[in-house]
């Protein structure tokens, strides 16, 4: 189990997670996901489109990364 942390950003943007949380990789997909999608169902006029979620551990190394868009699904 690592501590591992979720932070989010666009062209424009950085949201860094400064607490981290202790899970294994298999957690980390499924918080990640979560997250994503948290922050995609809040009402607001971000468009998400062009955000990724960067998971690191605690030297910083990431992990993955998960495309906002992957998670939006293709426009119809």
């Amino acid at each position: 189990m690592a501590e591992l942390y979720f932070h989010c950003s666009d062209a424009e943007h950085v949201l860094i997670d400064d607490c981290g949380i202790a899970m294994d990789l298999a957690e980390a997909r499924e918080y990640a996901e979560g997250l994503v999608r948290s922050l995609i169902m809040t009402p607001s006029e971000e468009d998400w489109r062009g955000w990724v979620l960067h998971v690191t551990d605690e030297l910083g190394e990431e992990i993955f990364v998960l495309p906002f868009s992957s998670v939006l699904g293709k426009l119809h």
